[in-house]
């Protein structure tokens, strides 16, 4: 039978299931990465379960969210990230060397692997031709303890590429924005994107991983591209040609459903504030005054990104009333643009230049001013995620962000009058990987450092027959883990914190929200009330962690995104879903709700009664949990479970 590229890696690497789009599979895992933000938490959680020694081949620990060392909290959990992957087995990527997707790109990625990363944008990793997934931590943990990898298995997307993009003002940025503009944030949800057809000749590894970097804001579990003799140009110029396999869809393979793109008819695209799909072309907002723009991030951080901006920045200054913030995304590149002088460009056209870390992308450092409209080469421009909540942000290729920068002010990069340099890949790339600590053999006396702010990771007890609680919070569509767990410099050095950082759930919704979640602990607990896709965007377990140290007991919305409906499972808490949507206008903040019969109805049929005691109304909601999903929520999540 002809199979697809997704459809060939799981059938090398399927535990038990079916690979047929909603059957539930097991696959073995070949690489876990975890990033600080999240993995202060994953490796706490790996140290819980008790496992002497990481099981699957390859892990690594990276530092590069929380680098603002304004206190010890941050150095204390580096500290502890450092040596508890020298204890457990794993590579340790120091601070300073680089985004955890771009570094892993250069590094570790392979084609026809599996990885797993505590982080939505691990599907970088697709540019290279591999499966990658970003999970939450507790996930991470469990896998690299040996476990395998559970999920329902996606449908399969294939977007045919044809044509070429209309370089160099048209870039792998204004791909992904084109999906974006036409799916939505939720056009991927249950889907795997696999891209095909002759244009992807047309793109290289790290325009490629621009673009499944990206899809994570289309809600698909992953993407992926071929693996053909781009992939072994990038593999050979990282010293890393043996990681390479070709991989190819067989003539007649099968797609759940096949959308066609023209590369040649795409033109500049911008995504306005605030969110990743409200797209439109540059030109619609031709004369849009700018006052920040950032160029970086895991998205746009690349040697080729950065090389084609500092061809427009070089002899050139920036806007008078405009601050410009580049972040390359690793040291191997920071390092080759800095011996070749291209840094040096950069900063004499005004730039400043940023620590190789997240940085403005988490809103860590580099928050716009008051009402202030930025630009954005970033992946993300949700309400506040900048650190600034009047702000006005923007997402564009770095291309169009280094127009902006010079012009102050939006402007087609097509009829900007600047020359634009087409920069080709190096045939070698500069290895010096002395930021990358290799694991350790002997790890008998190796002590794991545990500063003053990491604490205990909770767990929850094991689920009632009934829930009786009150709905603290009901909110709309496209709720964002953002908005559940807030980022920046001020929340990110509480995550090994859970007690501390629950003082932040739903802070920028409402500010009352933890305080009365306290309060309500002892009267049965909280209820979160939701539309659809609750939970988008990042992979930070912390939002589904921290309400239920709260006391959360179950979110009722009209649908979920995937991760944090698998991180709400993996801590206790039970995902339920509007049987009739119109019920979710029945339910007001405040109502007092309860269900009973929940130990039987979640084995057989997973529909259950709601009454509302406030309205004395009822309604149905029901859960779409598979058998090991049902078994977590049963014994209060996966920690309890690996406890029992």
């Amino acid at each position: 039978m002809a199979k697809n590229i997704v459809q060939k890696i799981f059938d090398v690497h399927k535990v038990s299931g079916d690979v047929a789009a909603g059957s539930q599979i097991a696959l073995n895992v070949d690489q876990v990465y975890t990033q600080d933000a999240t993995g202060t938490m994953a490796w706490l959680e790996f140290e819980a379960i008790g496992i002497d020694r990481v099981k699957v081949p390859l892990a690594v620990s990276y530092v590069d969210h929380n680098m603002l060392q304004s206190n010890f909290m941050n150095s204390d959990d580096h500290a502890f990230l450092q040596t508890a992957a020298a204890k457990f087995g794993a590579y340790f990527s120091k601070p300073g060397n680089g985004i955890c997707h771009q570094v892993h790109l250069e590094r570790f990625a392979a084609s026809g692997k599996i990885a797993l990363g505590t982080d939505s944008h691990t599907p970088t990793g697709g540019g290279m031709g591999m499966i990658a997934i970003g999970v939450g931590g507790l996930e991470a943990a469990s896998v690299m303890a040996g476990a395998p990898f559970e999920i329902n298995m996606p449908k399969v997307v294939q977007v045919k590429l044809t044509g070429k993009l209309n370089r160099p003002w048209v870039t792998a940025m204004d791909v992904i924005l084109t999906l974006l503009k036409m799916l939505t944030v939720k056009g991927g949800v249950g889907k795997i994107i696999e891209y095909g057809g002759p244009g992807v000749k047309d793109l290289n590894v790290t325009e490629r991983a621009t673009i499944t970097n990206m899809g994570a804001e289309l809600g698909a579990t992953t993407s992926i591209f071929p693996s053909d003799a781009n992939t072994l140009k990038f593999l050979k110029a990282e010293g890393r040609e043996k990681d390479w396999i070709e991989l190819k869809a067989d003539k007649g393979a099968e797609y759940s459903e096949t959308i066609i793109l023209d590369l040649g008819s795409i033109e500049p695209m911008i995504a306005q504030p605030h969110s990743p799909d409200n797209v439109v072309s540059v030109r619609e907002l031709a004369g849009k005054k700018v006052n920040q723009v950032c160029i970086g991030s895991c998205t746009n951080s690349s040697y080729h990104a950065m090389k084609t901006v500092a061809s427009i920045l070089k002899g050139r200054t920036i806007a008078e009333n405009l601050n410009l913030l580049i972040n390359p995304g690793s040291k191997q590149v920071y390092e080759m643009l800095s011996r070749e002088g291209v840094i040096a460009e950069m900063i004499s056209s005004g730039a400043r230049i940023m620590e190789i870390s997240c940085g403005a992308c988490i809103g860590m450092g580099g928050a716009p001013g008051t009402g202030h409209v930025s630009v954005r080469s970033y992946n993300r421009n949700f309400h506040g995620r900048s650190g600034t909540k009047d702000a006005s942000v923007y997402l564009a290729s770095p291309i169009s962000c280094a127009v902006f920068a010079l012009k102050g002010e939006m402007v087609d990069p097509r009829e900007c009058g600047l020359e634009i340099a087409k920069v080709k890949e190096p045939k070698t790339f500069m290895i010096n990987d002395n930021l990358l600590v290799s694991p350790k053999s002997n790890t008998t006396e190796i002590k794991i450092l545990k500063g003053p702010n990491i604490k205990e990771v909770p767990v929850k007890a094991a689920l009632q027959d009934r829930i009786d609680a009150e709905v603290l919070l009901k909110v709309g569509n496209n709720i964002t883990t953002d908005d559940i767990m807030p980022a920046g410099s001020k929340v990110l050095p509480f995550r090994s914190n859970i007690p501390a950082i629950s003082d932040f759930v739903f802070e920028n919704i409402d500010k009352t929200f933890s305080s009365r979640a306290n309060e309500a602990k002892a009267k049965g607990g909280a209820i979160v009330v939701g539309g659809e896709n609750y939970g988008q965007g990042s992979s930070r377990e912390h939002a589904a962690l921290a309400p239920m140290y709260l006391g959360l007991q179950t979110v009722i919305v009209k649908s979920f995104a995937r991760i944090h409906r698998a991180n709400l499972v993996n801590f206790g808490i039970l995902p339920l879903l509007f049987k009739s949507s119109e019920d979710y206008d029945k339910v007001e903040q405040g109502d007092r709700l309860s269900i009973s019969g929940l130990l039987g109805a979640i084995k057989e049929g997973q529909e259950y009664k709601v009454e509302n005691a406030t309205k004395g109304t009822s309604f149905f909601v029901v859960s779409d949990l598979n058998d090991r999903e049902k078994e977590l929520v049963l014994r209060g999540g996966l920690l309890s479970s690996s406890k029992a």
